[in-house]
């Protein structure tokens, strides 16, 4: 057997949703930085195609990067690669990262919790796993700073007129549309028809919206599109289902926690969510995340909110990838059947 690299991680999914985790085989990115280091694999692409093109990854896939951390408080830091971004933080990574981490023995488990601070590219966020028996059982994750943008937007969509639509930031970038309104009941078997229409509407929103990140200059585009069901409260528990259209076209499988922290910065921006309230969301598989508003913030003028977001990773096994020097798609490929077809 050739190999010119091999690559060690070990595969893990959130309440559905792939998150790989790279333990072993490359070397920390350049940059002072880790978002510095994440826009270099950005805009690098060698490690993001090798690891999710095909054959060795598919667009269901993301990949984070375990890095040595850059601030003095966190434990460990990651570097999180999805089909088409490189982006400031994920939820289901996030999860993953956790899970692996704890699972692995990597960083120490204490029961019944283990408190850690990662490092993500975006900031530091705070976490808190239940553990038991050896496995960390749900982990709880103190997301970035989370903002409503903007409320009732005109975005012109071609074919279908004129819709009113929200902008809102929870580690990603959202365009969030009525899927009652749209027709969805956000059914397994809507999937492909979410996904061709959200990454429609995605960029459409950064064609006509925009988006502007007050520490973040550099993100300056809307990564998803959330397709959100009616909220349903009772007493201060709130409910509802969400689908989410990851670009170039696929469905998140789980309820995709930074969309959940950018529904409740929403919600809370119109009076709908007070502080403590909780919002479990349930995803077109019928995973759940769950997410609390634990107080409010500001980025320089921006007023936002501290979101919790908590579900369930599992570790699903260990890999080595190889690249044989002889073979002639080194870096992959991408086919329109699966990556963003029409």
């Amino acid at each position: 057997m050739q190999t010119s690299r091999i690559i060690h991680t070990v595969s893990a999914h959130a309440e559905g949703e792939v998150g790989d985790v790279i333990t072993g085989g490359v070397s920390p990115p350049p940059g002072e930085t880790l978002w510095e280091q994440s826009r270099w694999i950005a805009a690098d692409g060698t490690l993001r195609n090798l690891m999710l093109n095909e054959p060795r990854g598919g667009v269901f896939r993301h990949v984070n990067l375990l890095v040595p951390p850059k601030h003095p408080e966190a434990d460990a830091a990651f570097i999180i690669m999805e089909p088409e971004d490189t982006p400031p933080m994920s939820g289901s990574n996030s999860i993953c990262v956790t899970t692996v981490l704890l699972d692995t023995g990597i960083l120490p488990m204490t029961e019944p919790e283990t408190h850690i601070t990662l490092e993500a590219p975006g900031g530091l966020v705070r976490v808190r796993a239940e553990c038991s028996g050896g496995k960390a059982r749900r982990i709880f994750v103190e997301n970035l700073p989370s903002f409503a943008a903007r409320l009732d937007a005109p975005l012109e969509v071609e074919g279908m007129g004129t819709l009113t639509v929200d902008t809102a930031f929870g580690g990603d970038s959202f365009v969030v549309v009525d899927a009652k309104a749209l027709g969805f009941a956000l059914t397994p078997d809507e999937a492909r028809d979410l996904a061709r229409l959200g990454t429609k509407l995605s960029d459409a929103a950064t064609d006509q919206l925009g988006f502007t990140h007050p520490t973040l200059p550099d993100w300056q585009h809307i990564s998803f599109c959330l397709f959100a069901a009616p909220v349903a409260r009772e007493g201060s528990a709130l409910t509802s289902r969400a689908a989410v259209a990851i670009r170039p076209g696929k469905i998140d499988r789980s309820p995709t926690g930074t969309a959940l922290s950018a529904r409740m910065a929403l919600l809370h921006a119109r009076g709908e969510m007070k502080e403590g309230e909780r919002l479990t969301v349930s995803s077109v598989i019928d995973s759940t995340f769950s997410g609390r508003i634990l107080g409010t913030t500001s980025l320089g003028s921006t007023s936002a909110i501290r979101p919790e977001i908590s579900g369930r990773g599992w570790v699903t096994g260990r890999h080595q990838h190889f690249v044989d020097p002889t073979d002639p798609w080194p870096e992959g490929y991408r086919l329109t059947d699966t990556w963003g077809a029409g």
